[in-house]
Formats: C-alpha cells, structure tokens, sequence
C-alpha cells in the first residue's frame, strides 16, 4: 500500500461525519475539488472502493466501514496530542463544545457560564441545549452532561452531583378545585402533564415508590409536552398534575407557585454526569472547562 498521509485520513473521516464531500469541505474551511482530491488518493492507495456514490448520498462499502472503525479513535488520539503540544505555551484558546438537557442549563450551566466566558476570553465556548439522546462522538461535541446511567460504557464520566428525587406536583389553585391526592390510587382521579422523549417518542412514566417497590403509575392525560418549560408552565396554570426532577421546580416550591405531593414516595434517579471521549481532557481547553463544571457544580457554589 502506498504512503497514506494525515490529511487524507481526516478527509475521509470528515466525509464520513458530515455525510457528503461538500459538508467536509466546510467543516475542514476547505474546497470541495480539494476533499474530494484527498478521497481519490487515499482510495488510490489502498486499493479499494471506500464509499458507493450516487447523486443524492454516499454510502460506506465495507471497507470504509472498517477503515472509518479502525482509524477514528487513532485519529483523535493524534489530534489530541498535537493540541496539548501545541497548547503548551498558550493560554487556553479554540472552540469547545458542549451538549445538555434543557433542565440541566437551566439549573447548573446558566448561573455559571458567564464566569466561564470572562475567565478564559480565547475560548469560544458552544452550548447546545437539547433534550434529544446526543451522540457526542458522531455530533461533533466535546463534551455532555446526562444522569449517570445514560451514559455509554465507552465514554470517561465524572460525576457532577447526587442522586436526586422525581419530584410530583402541582399548583394551589389546581389542588383547590380538585383536592389534594394522598396516595397513589387518589391519582387515579386526577389529569396528568406527561413529557414525551424527543429521540425516542415515547411517553415519560411517571414513577413512585409503593411499599418499598419502585411502579409505574398510570393517570388520565391532560397534556402531552415534550419540553420540560412547557410542562412546568403547565402545571403553575393548574392543566394537572406533573412530575420532573426536583432541582427543576425547587424555585417554584420555594415561591409558592406549585406544591409538592407525595413527598415519601418520590423515586430517585441517578446523579448527573460529565462525560467525553478518552484523552479528550489532554486538551488545554476542554480541560479547563471539565475542572471549571465539576468545581462549580461538585462543590455546590452554584446559588
């Protein structure tokens, strides 16, 4: 096999990422003629068919498949180590890029991210908040944050709080009208706010403890909401009752605006995780943003 350079491999994986020679060559800040150039030659050197073309999309051969398998974790490996060399005698600089539920940048990244921002001024921080499963390898991010048990096994993960509790509630006016519900067959005559996953399109369960027994409880739906602001807004409006992780709706406990129900029977869940590719922390600015995460939400100095 011919000499097979870098820039031929990065190409290629470039390709693979983006779906198409043209999303590669804007991602790389290169031309098209120049990605699909680096193709040709690295086709040409191992002496095989990589993708099967056709005017609409670009699908891997075997081959491809293997290569892509056999040389990405390699390749980030290598790119790794030339930026923590490179970032040795500089200050922290370059895009970082960061995936999150929508109730986790709202209760942990928002009060923080700005000090963030001003701290280290060279580095371009991205926040994607989605409340979508994220492959962070396949996506582009550096790193995400989700509870402890969604993590995948292949990933590094550190942990960023405690387990915490699904909490149930719902607003003073609604328990006025229709009363307060004691026990888990009270609920039975009362209308639930169900979320609905984004990725998967199934419905939320919503979870109780019975008897030392975590179950599934089932209620009459009153709305269906695939956005955790939207399921809070519902409940204060008193559309039913509705349940969501306790640190979500603390504010609200606090303020009045929606009660809490059931209190002994809320079911925990996992704590919340950090969680990136291996050898991503060697570099400079993804480290100093992994530190900053668990130093501000591990320590509990987020007010």
């Amino acid at each position: 096999m011919k000499r097979t350079t870098y820039n031929q491999l990065v190409a290629f994986q470039s390709i693979v990422e983006e779906g198409s020679i043209r999303g590669a060559a804007r991602k790389l800040e290169m031309t098209s003629p120049t990605v699909s150039q680096s193709l040709k030659l690295l086709e040409a050197n191992v002496g095989l068919t990589l993708f099967n073309r056709s005017t609409r999309r670009m699908d891997l051969t075997d081959a491809g498949t293997l290569l892509y398998e056999r040389t990405k974790d390699a390749l980030s490996s290598l790119n790794h180590a030339l930026e923590s060399v490179n970032e040795l005698s500089e200050a922290p600089s370059g895009t970082v890029r960061i995936t999150v539920p929508r109730f986790v940048y709202q209760v942990y990244l928002r009060p923080i991210y700005a000090q963030f921002c001003a701290q280290y001024p060279e580095i371009q921080l991205e926040i994607s908040v989605s409340d979508a499963a994220v492959d962070i390898v396949r996506e582009g991010f550096d790193l995400g944050i989700r509870f402890g048990d969604k993590v995948q096994p292949d990933m590094v993960a550190k942990k960023l709080t405690e387990p915490m509790k699904g909490a149930l509630f719902a607003s003073k006016e609604y328990l006025e009208q229709y009363g307060t519900p004691q026990s888990i067959e009270d609920l039975k005559n009362h209308k639930y706010v169900q979320y609905r996953y984004i990725t998967s399109n199934q419905l939320a369960p919503l979870e109780l403890i019975q008897n030392g027994q975590r179950v599934v409880v089932e209620m009459p739906c009153a709305l269906i909401v695939n956005d955790t602001d939207l399921e809070i807004d519902a409940a204060i409006k008193g559309v039913g009752i509705s349940s969501i992780i306790e640190p979500c709706v603390k504010p609200y406990f606090d303020s009045g605006e929606l009660i809490p129900l059931m209190k002994d029977q809320w079911a925990s869940y996992p704590g919340m995780y950090l969680y990136y590719v291996q050898n991503s922390q060697k570099v400079r600015r993804v480290k100093v943003l992994i530190d900053y995460l668990v130093e501000k939400i591990s320590s509990n100095e987020i007010t």
